[in-house]
């Protein structure tokens, strides 16, 4: 298993990725844990976090879950992705995603994320994905 610090992953999202508002908050071989800053622009009418930021988390922290498993691998890419909303999100805290690898093999890892207002307990979304591995070069 490879070792990517929280670090090196948050050194590559901020180089590859510099428009993001996320940062990882933890990575090991088997989980991630990210935040994203909420600011009035990621709102919709009604006061609540836009369902688009929330599928946006739980992508992320896929992405940075399964890179902290097979190295920085930039090329790995979402094939599926089912998000539920379960609750109004607090417009007034970040969001959190917390993901769980379920299952990486060569060309395919899946895993779940919770999606979190910020401290409080139960999460407002639920999502499932399957990321695509490109194949090692020699």
């Amino acid at each position: 298993m490879v070792l990517i610090t929280k670090e090196m992953m948050n050194e590559f999202i901020n180089t590859q990725f510099p428009q993001s508002k996320i940062t990882v908050e933890h990575v090991d071989g088997d989980s991630a844990t990210i935040r994203h800053k909420i600011t009035v622009a990621e709102l919709r009418p009604g006061g609540t976090v836009a369902g688009p930021v929330m599928f946006l988390v739980a992508d992320c922290a896929l992405y940075v879950g399964i890179l902290g498993r097979i190295g920085i691998v930039p090329l790995a890419v979402t094939t599926n992705m089912n998000i539920n909303f379960l609750r109004k999100p607090s417009a007034d805290r970040d969001i959190i995603g917390v993901c769980k690898l379920i299952k990486v093999g060569k060309t395919l890892a899946i895993g779940e994320v919770s999606v979190y207002s910020e401290g409080l307990p139960d999460p407002v979304a639920h999502a499932v994905g399957t990321y695509a591995i490109p194949p090692k070069k020699d």
